[in-house]
This record gives C-alpha cells, structure tokens and sequence, in this order.
C-alpha cells in the first residue's frame, strides 16, 4: 500500500481554504458594494426662478390639468385685510403669465382645486373663485377663524387649517366644520390617494385617522409648512425659515437650506410628473424651481 504524501495532502488543504476564503471575502465585498449602491441620498438641484414681482409669496399649487403653476401673494401683513392680496399665474418654465388672476384678497396662503372651483383661505375666510373666468364667487367666514393656513382638496372637498386655534377644517357641501381639534401650530396639509390626510404641526409630521386623533410620523420635522406626499412612506416637508426635508421611515434628510441667504421656504408645491418641487420664496418674492432625485 502506498503511503499518501504528506507534503501534497498539507498544500492541497490549505489551497482549498485560500480559495474558500478568497470567494467567501470577495461575495462579502459583492454584496456590501450593493448594498452601498442602492442607498440613495435624496438632492434637490435647481433649475429655475421666477420674476421677482410676486409680492411675499406664501404658496404655490401646480394643476395638473392645466399645467398651471398658481401662486398666492400676501403682499403686506399676513394677517393685515388691506385688499392687497392677489393669486398670480406661472408656467412650468417659471415665467409669469397673469400677474394678478385674481386681486383683492387680503393675505392669501393655502389653494386648492376641486368641482370647478378655485379656493384659497384668507386669514379668517375660504375663499372661492371660478377656475373658468378667476372671479370670486363665494365667501366662507369661518367663526373664531385666527390664522386659516394650508388647504387640500378630495373627493370634492375642501380641508384648511387654521394655525392659530389648531384646528382642521372641512367645507362639503356648502357647510363647515370642524374635524380635527388640538393640532398645535398646524399648518400644511395634504390628502393620500386613500384618503389618509397628512399634516404638519409643532409635533412633526402627522396621519390622521377618522375621529380627528393622529399619529406621528415624524418628530424631528416639527413646524413645517408646506407637505408633499410622494408616497411610499416619503414626503417632502418645508420650514417658513428655509429648510426643506425629506421624510421617509428611515428618519429625515435635509435637502435644502437657505436660511444664510435669508430667503425662506414656505407653503412648496410639486410637479409628481416631472419631480420638481416649487418654492415659494416670501420675502424674496419669486418661486424657485428644484428637481427632486430620491
């Protein structure tokens, strides 16, 4: 019988572990460079600013339909009624295609579309303006109004807030009501295709449920202004002093910040089409245009 060498059997046995141990650490490499590549760090690039002629403007609201970007100036004091308010028209491109579509509001901020209908709350109003000509054909005191703030649309009705006595608002068929109480600070709203309404207040970011309660989605994002729902878990959420993050289940990123520049961003719409998020500048009085990469 012959003996077995050895030398041969040792080099052997450790070529075998080299190679299983070259394989196993370059799968392990594989897999960490993966899992590195599909983490994305959310960016917003800018692409382009409107006129400076739209006088502190708080909101802006992109129609789908239209392709129309509408903005809303207050133009003075926010809760000032001097009649100097006006709701402005922009294209997708930023420029200023109707100044002042509709005048002779007082401090306009929220605006939503729904029925035909074009509203926007004015510090203790809903207003309501036909889409087809811009005028306004109904006025909607709200009592004890103090600061009426964002507004959303669906299924044909209208939500607001109102920021001062944290409330939530509905208007459906003609009448107004209450649906939600003790929302302290609240200020931008929004509506999930189910139906789920999403809000900002000086908790962070909230859902709400059908009896008015609510669940924090977000505590780091507290005071927000303006909400994008871009579904998914994601959002979009803006603070008036000049920050704008994104918000998913793994926390908050911020995206923007242009408190050095002393320019602020309010009450953001978005253009889901095309990713582009569109500030409203207040005291620097243009809307500036980002895309969103996520």
């Amino acid at each position: 019988m012959k003996t077995p060498n050895l030398k041969l059997m040792l080099l052997g046995l450790s070529s075998a572990f080299i190679l299983t141990n070259c394989t196993s650490t370059k799968t392990e490499e594989v897999l960490e460079g993966a899992k590195v590549a599909d983490v994305k760090t959310p960016t917003l690039t800018m692409l382009w600013e409107s006129d400076t002629t739209l006088t502190t403007n708080e909101s802006v609201l992109y129609d789908k339909n239209s392709g129309k970007i509408y903005v809303s100036n207050i133009d003075g004091d926010p809760t000032g009624k001097d009649g100097k308010g006006s709701i402005s028209i922009l294209d997708k491109e930023g420029n200023i295609v109707t100044q002042e579509w509709v005048k002779g509001l007082n401090a306009p901020k929220g605006m939503g579309i729904t029925n035909g209908n074009f509203y926007v709350t004015d510090i203790d109003q809903l207003v309501e303006v036909s889409l087809e000509t811009g005028k306004i054909t109904n006025k909607y005191t709200v009592e004890g109004a103090g600061f009426l703030n964002d507004l959303a649309t669906y299924d044909g009705k209208v939500y607001f807030t109102d920021m001062n006595t944290g409330k939530i608002h509905l208007l459906a068929d003609g009448m107004i009501s209450t649906i939600s109480e003790g929302n302290e600070s609240i200020n931008g709203i929004e509506i999930a295709e189910d139906g789920t309404i999403y809000g900002l207040d000086k908790s962070g970011v909230k859902s709400f449920n059908s009896d008015g309660s609510s669940t924090i989605i977000n505590k780091t994002v507290t005071g927000g202004d303006g909400l994008v729902i871009l579904g998914d878990g994601n959002y979009v959420a803006s603070r008036w002093a000049g920050e704008i993050y994104f918000v998913s289940g793994d926390g908050e990123t911020l995206l923007l910040d242009t408190k050095s520049e002393e320019s602020n961003t309010a009450d953001i719409g978005f253009i889901p089409e095309d990713n582009i998020v569109l500030v409203p500048t207040f005291f620097k009085n243009k809307v500036v245009a980002y895309k969103l990469d996520y």
